[in-house]
């Protein structure tokens, strides 16, 4: 059973599936007006969770060829063998994606829906069918996944999204290109036999950093937007706080592109989104309790 439980959390990214619900929770947060009952906000996060680990295992199941190429990805259910390919896997994904969009309109509305869908078939079809194997650029488009999961959260409380969530929505499809970047340059040598497109892969070592770090920069300036559209000290003191950690790492790259400080700039990135969310989290539990901004 442990073993089944392991496989199945590999199969789904389900490190990933949480981090996707937390940017669902975090749009909920960053919308103005009351949001939705508990328990339709604990629908929808399962729903998100659920879009999430369908894509991912598309993900691991088109990908297969590729990750067994890569020492990185090689041990991955259906790249090492443990799962068989077949029609069934495909189908038994987009049956969990069926369920978790009929969920999330049940709980919330469709528009929430709609964007639960558009973030697993972004991720799914856009960037794991379309574009990976065709260009450097790949993961700036597979960004908008998290950014959906953002509008989803916002829509569960006001189906059109305001000035606050838009902005956040935009952090996440400008964090997600210098975070896997930043892991790809690690992995550079791999992707390249792989025959994979990422742009520290194709680019010269100064230009990949210098990259990363230009989104970064844009990416901490759109995150500072929703502090002047409603969201409290909380939340800003959490932009800035994380913000100013993936960009000292982001600077240290770029003045020295090497696989140490690659690794460093991605941990940073984990560091700013955790950070971030958490913040914008507390700000809207604690609203009206502590002072305003």
């Amino acid at each position: 059973m442990a073993e089944v439980l392991r496989l199945a959390m590999t199969l789904s990214k389900l490190r990933i599936g949480f981090a996707i619900m937390l940017c669902a929770l975090a749009g909920i947060a960053v919308a103005p007006g009351p949001g939705p009952g508990a328990g339709a906000v604990a629908v929808l996060a399962l729903a998100v969770l659920l879009s999430s680990a369908s894509a991912g295992a598309f993900n691991h199941y088109v990908e297969r060829d590729l990750d067994a190429r890569m020492v990185r990805t090689r041990r991955r259910p259906f790249a090492s063998g443990r799962l068989a390919p077949g029609w069934r896997w495909p189908a038994l994904f987009a049956v969990v994606l069926v369920i978790a969009v009929a969920a999330a309109a049940a709980a919330t509305n469709g528009v929430a829906a709609l964007h639960v869908f558009l973030g697993a078939f972004t991720y799914g079809i856009v960037y794991t069918l379309w574009l990976k194997r065709r260009t450097p650029w790949n993961i700036v488009w597979g960004g908008l996944a998290g950014s959906f999961a953002v509008l989803a959260g916002a829509a569960a409380v006001d189906p059109v999204p305001g000035p606050a969530a838009l902005a956040l929505a935009l952090v996440l499809f400008f964090w997600t290109p210098p975070h896997f970047w930043s892991l790809a340059f690690v992995y550079r040598r791999e992707y390249a036999a792989a025959g994979v497109p990422m742009l520290p892969a194709v680019t010269g070592e100064k230009t990949a950093a210098r990259v990363v770090l230009a989104h970064t920069v844009v990416l901490v300036a759109c995150s500072l937007l929703p502090a002047f559209y409603g969201m409290g000290w909380i939340y800003a003191l959490g932009a800035v706080a994380g913000g100013g950690v993936f960009l000292a790492a982001s600077v240290r790259f770029a003045r020295d592109p090497s696989r140490d400080t690659a690794r460093a700039s991605f941990r940073a990135s984990l560091t700013q989104l955790g950070v971030l969310l958490l913040a914008a989290l507390l700000d809207r539990a604690l609203a009206g309790v502590l002072p305003a901004w």
